[in-house]
């Protein structure tokens, strides 16, 4: 049975072992998560379709972006950096909210692509996934000549 979960693509690496990986968990442990970390998502089975809920606060509904590919749903989502400029002006101690992109992909390759709607809301965007109908072969009868 089709269960829609997150689409990832996995390295070649026969052995399992990346050094990029390696000096990427060192790099975060050393500096700090320079990194967004992915959006928070719930996915229910209503039977006859998939309902994705993903935490979004704080970004625009113009800043969204949902986009479909090959059997492959990507979302993406921008925070722009407004204060770059007047970051010079003003002295700040600290400054904690991030900006940059998410992104997540998922296998929708058992969605009926064309039913696909989506809203936004109060930071909550919701997509509506519709299962593919089972094909029921026809019958016919063969004319005999």
């Amino acid at each position: 049975m089709f269960d829609i979960m997150p689409y990832r693509r996995r390295g070649s690496l026969v052995s399992g072992y990346d050094p990029f990986r390696d000096m990427e968990e060192f790099e975060k442990h050393f500096f700090g998560n320079s990194q967004l970390e992915s959006f928070k998502t719930d996915i229910k089975d209503n039977g006859k379709d998939f309902v994705v809920e993903m935490d979004l606060p704080g970004f625009k509904k113009e800043d969204i972006k949902v986009d479909i590919e090959g059997g492959v749903m990507t979302i993406s989502a921008e925070r722009h950096s407004d204060y770059e400029d007047e970051d010079k002006k003003k002295n700040y101690i600290r400054k904690e909210r991030s900006y940059g992109t998410y992104k997540r992909s998922f296998d929708i390759s058992e969605i009926d692509e064309s039913g696909i709607t989506a809203s936004y809301e109060d930071g909550l965007l919701k997509l509506i996934l519709p299962k593919k109908q089972a094909a029921v072969p026809e019958s016919r009868r063969l004319e005999i000549k």
